[in-house]
């Protein structure tokens, strides 16, 4: 009777630090996600080179942390990848490489993490990177990657900016609009208010460009 009680006391007390675990990965993926929103839509462009690239360390020591999780290799190449486009040069399109890698390697882990998050971004850098000679970018596989993202998650904020976006830089007005005025639509993210009214904005922007087009 005493060892079936030491293995329960075993057992719960594995639970526990698993669900504590947990508990301290969601803190960090939102303390991660609130910084990149305060920089990303808070802090004045001149600022946020600097603010990005000490937030892509962060996340690099999160990830390194826990290789085979799949939330701190997506945010690590989300915050990389914003801080190559506050850079730019030829130094962003290394950082771009390295986000879109750390992409494909989360992808084999779990291509669904986070709402379809890997499709969303691997979408918006193959259409966002320069081609060959210069770069990666695939205009033929942002589509796809996109469209993806979209299967697995329609009234996702970021899957449909993005997806709005793409058809914009495609002259394809109708259809950026379409998007675009989803992501105005969409209720705010939860406990994500600075990212929810950033991204809106960024689409009300948008949305307004193509409507020039539209007749």
């Amino acid at each position: 009777m005493k060892k079936i009680y030491i293995i329960i006391l075993v057992v719960f007390g594995w639970v526990g630090v698993a669900q504590a675990s947990e508990l301290a990965s969601s803190d960090k993926l939102l303390q991660l996600q609130h910084e990149w929103a305060h920089i990303n839509y808070e802090l004045a462009d001149n600022q946020k080179e600097a603010a990005f690239e000490a937030l892509a360390v962060k996340a690099h020591a999160w990830s390194a942390e826990h290789p085979n999780k799949v939330e701190p290799l997506i945010w690590e190449a989300i915050i990389k990848s914003t801080y190559a486009g506050a850079k730019g040069g030829l130094g962003a399109l290394s950082l771009m490489k390295e986000a879109r890698d750390l992409l494909l390697k989360a992808e084999k882990i779990d291509a669904k993490a986070l709402n379809g998050s890997i499709y969303t971004s691997l979408g918006s850098f193959y259409y966002m990177t320069p081609g060959w000679p210069i770069g990666f970018g695939d205009d033929d596989k942002a589509e796809a990657y996109l469209a993806k993202a979209l299967v697995m998650a329609p009234n996702d904020m970021d899957a449909n900016y993005f997806t709005g976006d793409y058809w914009l830089e495609d002259h394809k007005y109708k259809k950026a609009a379409e998007y675009l005025q989803k992501v105005i639509d969409l209720p705010n993210v939860e406990n994500r208010l600075v990212y929810s009214k950033g991204r809106k904005v960024e689409a009300a922007n948008k949305l307004e460009e193509a409507k020039k087009h539209i007749h």
